[in-house]
């Protein structure tokens, strides 16, 4: 399932990297497209929203909806 998530503080590519490890963990056959610019993120991944959100605030970011 695609889900869209808005990351704050999501900055450089260090931070990509370490929001992309965090879904990998939940789920590693999951596909990242991370937008610095923008800082959104779309995740094709078959763990519930609520999963995905957890993981990657657990790294230090702010998730919000689109």
């Amino acid at each position: 399932m695609n889900q869209t998530f808005k990351i704050k503080g999501m900055t450089c590519e260090h931070c990509a990297s370490a929001v992309r490890k965090a879904v990998l963990k939940t789920d590693n056959t999951a596909q990242i497209q991370i937008d610095l610019a923008t800082g959104l993120t779309s995740i094709n991944s078959s763990q519930p929203r609520a999963t995905l959100i957890a993981a990657i605030e657990e790294e230090g970011y702010t998730v919000t909806s689109p």
